[in-house]
């Protein structure tokens, strides 16, 4: 087998881009708009975890609940199950006018507003169940848009520039990230009033308002944006046809085109992100544990973590393009595994504002170069008559198994302690170098109906 063969599998052209083509297409509007909409995708993930987990541990809240609430982030993890009715589905009237992709869109964007209202207003240390609830909306509201975008981005280019996509969405998602976790943490630390060391409800609420004003990026971007060129399908003569060709097709597609390999794959996608999904749960308490302000975090996050997290999503998307998206894959996977050591040496350094900074930006460098690549991978095993539910099938399984894990991670450090916590979570990413060796020998059985328009 051809080593480019073995690279993409969706027939990647022979003919590799110069480096002035590479860094074009990243100015391109269609990438320009994946820019915006993924900032749009990133900002209530952590809002719902990680920087959610820093609130709940300053307002008092233990590590074992605090694990345990994290399985708000399951949502993203069943979303295939109604990705069909996003991928088929006309909304009454947002359809007519703005189109199937972007009224789901526009509708998922509207209950992630109103969640992240939600939780601005409820405080946790009066009544924590109304905010979770709170927390679930906007979970499910996410995983919405993420069904729908992520249909949106694939349909909007050709396979040769999915990459590209890949890490400008990426590039936006984790821009998104840095200000849902550091700009809101700057935000609240700014707003505290001086002299009391106590929990303050007010702060919060105005980083959680801002937050959700911040929404309206993805919104705007939604109405100026075309809507792409989908492929026709015939209408559905009755409800049992279009269950079938909504619900079963898309796997069953998946499946005739792969055959066994479809299990190694599958595999490969459950736990190519485990490392960095276990270990994030426990990163704003440990921050919070070992004395760093919200100020230090927000600053550290904000000045270098943003520069590494950017050189490693267009590193990664370059990468892809010219290297192959498995090579960049496996590159991806050791670095991701690797940082979480780096969290281990941290925990016995106590409060350490040097290190910390060298740790978070070797963190965000490997996260960029593993997401770019691993959405790109992602991308290119979807048909486009069904991109909406097969990707959703695909990034679901990327989450169900390290978010579920990732629940025990407060009851684990409470045992354990940090330092073991942040190793043995480094360990898990060892099996995905071998699932990643595996997977560049797989080829689809048949060339899916997008790389040949592409």
């Amino acid at each position: 087998m051809s080593d480019s063969a073995a690279i993409d599998p969706r027939n990647e052209s022979p003919r590799k881009p110069t480096w002035a083509e590479t860094v074009r297409v990243y100015f391109e509007p269609a990438s320009l708009r994946m820019l915006a909409l993924g900032f749009a995708a990133g900002l209530p993930l952590l809002l719902v975890l990680g920087t959610l987990s820093f609130r709940l541990r300053e307002a008092g809240i233990d590590r074992t609940t605090i694990g345990y609430l994290s399985w708000v982030g399951l949502a993203y993890g069943i979303k295939w199950t109604w990705a069909p009715l996003v991928d088929r589905l006309r909304i009454p009237l947002l359809t007519r006018a703005l189109g199937r992709r972007r009224s789901w869109l526009l509708l998922a964007q509207a209950v992630i507003i109103a969640g992240i209202v939600g939780m601005a207003l409820v405080d946790p240390k009066a009544s924590l169940d109304p905010l979770v609830w709170c927390a679930v909306i906007v979970a499910f509201g996410s995983a919405t848009q993420d069904i729908a975008l992520d249909a949106f981005r694939i349909e909007s280019a050709d396979t040769s520039r999915q990459g590209a996509l890949a890490a400008s969405y990426q590039t936006g998602y984790r821009l998104a990230m840095i200000w849902a976790g550091a700009g809101v943490l700057w935000i609240a630390a700014k707003s505290e009033v001086a002299d009391v060391a106590a929990y303050q409800h007010g702060a919060w609420q105005t980083a959680y308002l801002a937050m959700a004003a911040s929404m309206l990026v993805g919104v705007v971007t939604v109405l100026f944006s075309p809507e792409p060129r989908a492929r026709e399908t015939a209408p559905a003569k009755n409800f049992a046809q279009w269950l079938r060709t909504a619900l079963v097709d898309p796997f069953a597609d998946f499946m005739r085109r792969y055959g066994w390999q479809a299990a190694l794959i599958l595999a490969l996608i459950a736990v190519y992100r485990i490392s960095d999904v276990v270990m994030g749960i426990m990163a704003n308490p440990f921050y919070v544990d070992m004395g760093y302000t919200k100020a230090e975090v927000a600053t550290v996050s904000k000045f270098y973590g943003v520069v590494m997290t950017l050189v490693g999503a267009f590193v990664g998307g370059a990468m892809s393009m010219r290297l192959g998206i498995m090579r960049t894959l496996m590159l991806g996977a050791i670095l991701s595994a690797a940082s979480n050591l780096l969290f281990a040496w941290l925990a016995g350094r106590g409060h350490d504002l040097t290190s910390l900074i060298f740790v978070i930006s070797a963190d965000n460098l490997s996260s960029g170069i593993a997401s770019a690549a691993f959405v790109a991978y992602l991308s290119s095993l979807t048909n486009i008559e069904y991109s909406a539910t097969q990707y959703a099938l695909f990034s679901s399984m990327m989450l169900l198994l390290p978010k579920w894990l990732a629940g025990f991670s407060g009851k684990f450090v409470d045992v354990y302690g940090y330092s073991t916590f942040f190793t043995s979570t480094a360990l898990l990413g060892v099996p995905v170098l071998l699932l990643v060796w595996l997977a560049t020998r797989v080829v689809p059985a048949r060339s899916t109906p997008s790389a040949k328009d592409g």
